[in-house]
């Protein structure tokens, strides 16, 4: 059967796949373009679904800030590899469940994937057909929310703000703070960013933490042959200056080693309220491919 070439050209446009898959799909629906295009739809779900199981990462993390600048989302958008964690669609893509994700606001990422596009698609039904045209899985892995908002009544100075950062396009980090100025938030944003601190202050590790800890560092003090009224004391010291190492307040100021965050914010008249760190791929477990050897074995398998 004849397929112009205009037809492919308006198929390629609706879809984003490549020439000769537009062609087949109109060679198998006898040029019905709306048929070709729901068949390769179809045809993209599967593929999407066959690709689910493919550890996803590598991808980028955007932050969608609101106009008052004192509300923003933060993704995290999966792929395979790096290269196409630089490519146009896939950017795109994560730009597009940022701005979802603000819109939606705090709540599930079940609530931002059934989010709506303006093609009249969900963001669910774009990341699997972005799936089909890039050849890779692709995932929305996480999304969180961050405002800071003013108090009634809060004295001059101490409004709310929000700091964002991103570190390239694999590190980000909301900060909510009241009181400072924009400056300091950004900072402190850039601080979350670089120090990974685990929580806001000593009084929020958890109970259980603290006790591993001192567990530990009591073990390794017993270890120094000290006597016990010495080792209590070194274990409690350790314990403050480890602790201190993974608490915001505890931590030594990014840019100021001689400055804690706790006496940068109260230079500033500042409080941080809340943060959030994402960083790409943490904690997922990537598959250690030896990529020589499967070149060679590619290799050997075509001599035969």
């Amino acid at each position: 059967m004849n397929i112009s070439a205009d037809t492919v050209k308006q198929l390629r446009e609706r879809t984003g796949a490549g020439m000769m898959e537009c062609k087949k799909a109109l060679v198998e629906t006898k040029g019905d373009l709306d048929a070709a295009a729901e068949l390769m739809r179809k045809q993209g779900l599967a593929k999407a679904d066959k690709k689910a199981t493919r550890v996803a990462a590598e991808g980028v993390i955007v932050i969608e800030k609101a106009a008052d600048g004192r509300t923003a989302a933060m993704v995290e958008v999966n792929c395979e590899t790096d290269f196409v964690a630089r490519e146009q669609d896939f950017r795109g893509f994560a730009q597009v469940v940022a701005a979802k994700a603000l819109a939606a606001g705090p709540g599930p990422l079940d609530a931002v994937l059934a989010a709506r596009l303006e093609s009249g698609e969900t963001v669910e039904e774009r990341r699997r057909a972005l799936i089909a045209k890039i050849g890779e899985n692709i995932t929305v892995r996480r999304s969180v929310v961050l405002s800071s908002e003013t108090s009634a009544g809060s004295p001059a100075g101490h409004e709310a703000r929000l700091g964002a950062y991103v570190h390239g396009t694999r590190i980000g980090a909301l900060v909510a703070v009241k009181g400072g100025d924009a400056a300091t938030a950004h900072d402190l944003a850039m601080h979350v960013a670089a120090s990974n601190p685990k929580y806001r202050t000593m009084a929020d590790v958890p109970a259980e933490v603290v006790a591993k800890e001192r567990e530990i560092l009591t073990e390794q003090a017993q270890g120094e042959g000290k006597p016990p009224e010495i080792v209590a004391k070194m274990v409690e010291g350790r314990l403050r200056k480890s602790l201190g190492e993974i608490t915001l307040l505890g931590q030594a100021f990014v840019k100021d080693p001689d400055v804690t965050i706790e006496k940068l914010l109260k230079g500033a008249k500042a409080e941080v309220t809340a943060f959030e760190r994402f960083e790409v791929g943490a904690g997922i477990e990537k598959k250690q491919d030896d990529f020589v050897a499967e070149v060679m074995a590619q290799v050997k398998g075509a001599t035969h």
